[in-house]
């Protein structure tokens, strides 16, 4: 499958984590800050991303415990200067305002 059918296909099947989140980065809903959700960088897609201060958002399952190609992967994306934040689905889920808060702190900590 083509990246961009791929990324196409992961935007309408979402977890719910991603889901929640994306309701909140969405439409400038975080003071005023532009995300793009599932968007091909290089050879790998990312769950969401701010262009403007490079951070990268990722919400991790299980599936992400100890995972060899996320630290291949975030080392790729470091090295063409994007800072990456992961979350676990079920901080997103049940502790989504202090999720917010981090990416906000981030934001506002853009590197020059």
């Amino acid at each position: 499958m083509r990246q961009l059918d791929f990324a196409k296909s992961l935007r309408r099947n979402m977890t719910d984590a991603e889901q929640r989140l994306w309701k909140q980065l969405r439409a400038h809903r975080l003071n005023g800050e532009k995300f793009r959700r599932q968007q091909p960088i290089g050879p790998y897609i990312v769950d969401f991303v701010h262009f403007g201060s490079r951070l990268i958002i990722e919400a991790d399952g299980g599936q992400h415990h100890e995972s060899h190609s996320d630290a291949a992967r975030d080392a790729w994306l470091q090295a063409q200067g994007f800072r990456i934040m992961r979350f676990w689905n079920n901080d997103i889920l049940h502790n989504q305002d202090t999720v917010l808060e981090a990416i906000w702190q981030a934001l506002n900590t853009r590197t020059q």
